[in-house]
C-alpha cells in the first residue's frame, strides 16, 4: 500500500500525496492528473510500474489543489502558474534529491510545462524525463470538441461563461444526482470508441470530489496557456507524447506540436481512443512510460542528478510538512 501523507503549502492549501517505493530509489516518477480528476486516474500505471521496475523507482501521485482529497483554495490561485509552483514544492518535499521523471495527463501535462517555465533552474537540476498524455502546449487553440468550428465557438462561449459562475461557488462539490444524469455527456466528451463501466464510474467519482471553484476557476488559464517555446528548451530530455485520434479536448495536433518542439519525443497516436488514455489504452501508456524510464535508468550515472542514500524518508522542510492521513 502507498504511504499517504498531507503536504501543507505556504497558502495553507493541503495536498493529498501518495508515495510508494524506497526513498533511495534510482528515479522518482511523479504522476500528475488532469482537470477535475484525481490521482486514482493512474491506477493502471501504478500497478504496471511496480511490476516492471520494483524498488528501482519511487512513484508519487497527488491530488491537485481543489481536486480529490486535497483542500480547496482561494480563487486567485486557481491557475496553472500556481499548479507549477505546487509541483516545485512537491518535488522539494517528497523527492528532495535525485532524478525525477514527470508524467502529466491533460492539465497535469500543462502543469509540468508551467513548472519548467516558472522554475527553469529547479526543473533543469532535477528533471531527466517527460511523458505527456493527452495534453497541449497551446491552450484551446486546437480544441473543437470534434464539431464544426462555428458550433465549437458557441460551446466555448457557453463553457467559459459557465466556468466563471462555477468558480464563484467555492468549495461546494457537484451534486451526485446531476453527475449521474450527465454520465452520457461525460462519456462522449472524455472517451473514444469504447470504455468500461468501471472507467466511467471512476471519472464520475473524481468529478464529484472536485470543488466547483476548481472546475470553473482553472478554465481561463488552461485555455490561454502557450508553452511551446518552453518545451523547445527541453529537447535534450527523453520524452514521449501520446494522444487518441478521437480526443475531443486535446486532439492529435496538440501532441504533434509537442513532438515538433521536442524532436526526440516518441509520438504515439492511439486509434479509436479519446482523452482518457491511461484507462482506454493502458498498455500503450505503460509502454511509453517504461520506454522513457529505461532510457533514464540506462543513462550514465554522471548524467543523472545524484540521490544520496538516506536511512529514512525524512521531510526536507519539517516546518511545512504535513502528517500521514488514513
Amino acid at each position: 500500500m502507498p504511504d499517504q501523507r498531507e503536504l501543507r503549502l505556504p497558502d495553507e492549501v493541503r495536498l493529498h500525496v501518495e508515495v510508494s517505493g524506497p526513498p533511495d530509489a534510482e528515479v522518482t516518477v511523479i504522476l500528475l492528473h488532469g482537470w477535475t480528476l484525481d490521482g486514482r486516474a493512474w491506477h493502471k500505471q501504478l500497478a504496471d510500474l511496480r511490476d516492471r521496475f520494483g524498488d528501482r523507482i519511487r512513484v508519487v501521485s497527488y491530488d491537485a489543489r481543489g481536486h480529490g482529497r486535497s483542500s480547496c483554495m482561494a480563487l486567485r490561485t486557481a491557475t496553472l502558474a500556481q499548479l507549477g509552483d505546487d509541483l516545485a514544492a512537491v518535488v522539494d518535499e517528497v523527492s528532495p534529491a535525485g532524478p525525477v521523471v514527470l508524467v502529466g495527463h491533460s492539465m497535469g501535462g500543462m502543469t509540468v510545462m508551467e513548472y519548467a517555465h516558472r522554475h527553469p533552474a529547479h526543473f533543469a537540476a532535477r528533471t531527466v524525463g517527460l511523458v505527456f498524455v493527452s495534453t497541449t502546449a497551446e491552450g484551446h487553440t486546437h480544441t473543437a470538441y470534434g464539431l464544426s468550428p462555428r458550433i465549437a465557438r458557441l460551446i466555448r462561449i457557453a463553457e467559459t461563461t459557465g466556468a466563471g459562475m462555477l468558480a464563484r461557488c467555492g468549495a461546494w462539490r457537484p451534486p451526485r444526482p446531476l453527475l449521474r444524469a450527465l454520465a452520457p455527456s461525460i462519456r462522449w466528451m472524455l472517451f473514444g470508441d469504447r470504455c468500461s463501466g468501471a472507467d466511467i464510474r471512476l471519472v464520475t467519482s473524481a468529478v464529484a470530489r472536485a470543488s466547483l471553484r476548481s472546475i470553473g476557476g482553472f478554465r481561463a488559464s488552461i485555455g490561454t496557456q502557450h508553452r511551446l517555446a518552453t518545451l523547445a528548451a527541453l529537447a535534450h530530455l527523453p520524452a514521449a507524447a501520446l494522444v487518441g485520434d478521437r480526443d475531443r479536448l486535446t486532439p492529435p495536433p496538440c501532441a504533434e506540436s509537442i513532438a515538433a518542439a521536442l524532436p526526440a519525443t516518441e509520438l504515439t497516436v492511439c486509434p479509436g481512443a479519446g482523452h482518457m488514455l491511461m484507462m482506454e489504452r493502458p498498455d500503450e501508456v505503460n509502454a511509453a512510460l517504461a520506454g522513457v524510464l529505461h532510457r533514464v535508468l540506462t543513462a550514465t550515472p554522471a548524467g543523472l542528478p545524484p540521490r544520496p542514500r538516506r536511512p529514512a524518508d525524512t521531510p526536507s522542510h519539517p516546518a511545512t510538512a504535513g502528517h500521514p492521513t488514513g
